[in-house]
């Protein structure tokens, strides 16, 4: 399910959290599928539980799972989880269109570098 890199600056949570986002976004996880409890994947992973607690916490905020109190934690519906993604990068989109506006970055530039990624070329 979810595979962990102990040698990778990125810490562990973020790498679950990322394995999560991909196996929803992928619909490798169905919506409403119940995910393994803390102490499963915990088990299952040989780390921390509270590693992943904070990753779920993390992915509930983010809009990706959800927690029914005594039952578990679920799978949030796929339209809700790319709606709330999208959302949140268009808003971190926004503050960086803005910062490069003041480092003096012309619009024609990030008008052809947009273009150019929106016909699948891909930026350095």
């Amino acid at each position: 399910m979810i595979q962990l890199n102990y040698r990778d600056s990125k810490p562990i949570y973020e790498q679950i959290k990322d394995g999560f986002r991909k196996l929803i976004i992928s619909n490798s996880l169905s919506a409403n599928e119940k995910l393994p409890s803390v102490r499963e994947l915990a088990s299952g992973l040989a780390i921390n539980p509270n590693t992943i607690q904070k990753a779920y916490r993390e992915l509930e905020s983010e809009g990706y799972i959800y927690t029914v109190a005594g039952k578990g934690t679920f799978v949030a519906e796929h339209r809700e989880v790319i709606d709330a993604r999208a959302q949140k990068l268009l808003a971190e989109f926004d503050e960086v269109v803005e910062e490069l506006y003041f480092l003096s970055v012309q619009k024609k530039e990030l008008i052809e570098r947009v273009e150019y990624l929106a016909e699948g070329g891909r930026q350095a």
